[in-house]
């Protein structure tokens, strides 16, 4: 019941760059950790049992998402919110599905991106490309649509998980 990854992006050496499975869900913690464990992917965009899920597939670095987290308070002059990293605990419960890992993503960090206005979006995707590239060197041009695409995908995510219950980021190098 595998899922297929997303493309990996080169970077200017024409390595590959690092691939992880991440997924984003919200919904009740219990409902998603059983839906992990049986690798229910589908039923993960069911939005009758869950409030919203993101596959961020294999094509990017997790700690892209501390640059989006930079991207948006650099856009928006705020202190919010804070790098994705420091908004992950760990789970009162099974820390792994196989061979991913499991982490609840701080409420905090979920409003501070819905609360991203629509007009900001593109300021703060453009910003993004811009730190990934002083992290990683030149983005080739057809990768920066996919960035562009991502980050309105994480505010959607972000406004539909805003009053969930739990909000889950399932990964796996």
């Amino acid at each position: 019941m595998g899922r297929r990854a997303a493309a990996v992006p080169a970077d200017p050496g024409g390595r590959r760059l690092m691939a992880a499975l991440m997924d984003l869900i919200a919904g009740n913690q219990r409902q998603i950790l059983l839906g992990l464990s049986i690798e229910d992917w589908a039923g993960f965009d069911d939005p009758g049992r869950f409030d919203a899920h993101l596959s961020l597939g294999g094509g990017l670095d997790p700690t892209w998402l501390d640059l989006f987290s930079e991207a948006i308070r650099s856009v928006t002059n705020a202190d919010r919110p804070e790098d994705f990293l420091d908004a992950r605990r760990e789970l009162d419960g099974p820390p792994s599905a196989g061979d991913r890992v499991i982490e609840r993503v701080d409420p905090g960090w979920i409003g501070a991106v819905a609360r991203l206005s629509d007009r900001a979006i593109d300021a703060v995707a453009w910003r993004w490309v811009d730190l990934v590239e002083e992290e990683l060197g030149f983005l080739p041009r057809e990768e920066k649509p996919w960035i562009r695409k991502l980050a309105g995908d994480l505010v959607a995510f972000a406004r539909a998980a805003d009053r969930s219950e739990d909000v889950v980021f399932a990964w796996a190098l």
